[in-house]
């Protein structure tokens, strides 16, 4: 899956994959997790929000199962 950069102090990159709902995230101190049933409108809010690692912390992290790759 694609990431793309993003300006955070926690948060490295971001993927998503539409088709199957799967959130991509690298974290900078080097993990990467994919998070499941991620409805495109989360994606875009997190990629639009004001603080992607805030957003993530109160809207995905706790609310999605996820793997770390």
């Amino acid at each position: 899956m694609k990431r793309q950069s993003v300006e955070s102090s926690n948060l490295a990159s971001i993927g998503y994959d539409a088709a199957n709902e799967i959130l991509e995230v690298e974290f900078k101190h080097g993990g990467i997790y994919q998070y499941f049933h991620v409805p495109e409108d989360v994606f875009e809010e997190l990629m639009n929000a004001d603080s992607h690692g805030v957003y993530f912390s109160a809207n995905i992290r706790n609310d999605y199962e996820y793997e770390k790759m």
